[in-house]
């Protein structure tokens, strides 16, 4: 059995690097260009593939881990939702699917802050994390579903939501590297890419904004 999970992690480490180099060489690439595209691919394969792998893991003998595996479906969720949004490129409404995507991550969400809530109101170590990441996820569904319901309005912001999912995904495979490769798992260590990673989605996001025209006083 153990030689069997050491396998797993060493596979789940694979893909894992893939898609932490290839998220880092879509950023520094030249956006919506073939290379970002190619990467970008690969990215979302590797990320998931890890992320699928890594789900058993936290549940096999000496390794459970269930913040490591809610983690994982987290990851999973900003990978497939970040690349369904290209569509509204095209499209004006969400369909079943998008929907169940949103839900169920919300729903895992509601979850992960209940057991956050928990751990802290009885002094568990780590009870913050489950509730950062919980209100993370919360907050990002929450608006999915009022960009589903306002879509004729608000179909315009398809790329960023596409950048902010994406941006998520490369955060959780840079605090992956940082815990579980570099061996630093401090709450520090847990949260500083999240909050970096913010502020460079609040970048993106002013910087593809519509520009407004500038009244001229005569």
């Amino acid at each position: 059995m153990e030689a069997t999970i050491k396998i797993l992690i060493y596979i789940h480490a694979f893909f894992g690097g893939i898609g932490l180099i290839t998220g880092i060489g879509s950023i520094i690439v030249k956006k919506g260009g073939s290379l970002h595209k190619k990467m970008g691919k690969l990215f979302s394969i590797g990320m998931v593939t890890s992320s699928l792998i890594s789900i058993p893991i936290c549940w096999m003998p000496k390794h459970q881990n269930i913040f490591l595996f809610l983690i994982g479906l987290f990851t999973i969720y900003l990978v497939i939702s970040g690349n369904r949004f290209l569509n509204f490129k095209r499209k004006t409404k969400a369909d079943f699917t998008d929907k169940l995507i949103s839900g169920s991550m919300l729903f895992f969400s509601v979850i992960m802050i209940s057991i956050g809530l928990y751990c802290q109101f009885n002094s568990i170590e780590n009870g913050i994390l489950f509730t950062f990441f919980g209100g993370f996820g919360f907050y990002m569904t929450v608006k999915d579903f009022i960009f589903f319901k306002n879509l004729s309005v608000s179909n315009k912001n398809w790329l960023s939501k596409h950048i902010g999912k994406m941006i998520g995904a490369l955060i959780a495979s840079i605090t992956a590297f940082i815990v579980a490769g570099i061996g630093i798992g401090n709450i520090i260590t847990w949260m500083a890419p999240s909050i970096l990673g913010t502020i460079y989605i609040f970048y993106w996001n002013r910087k593809i904004a519509p520009k407004t025209d500038k009244l001229v006083e005569v």
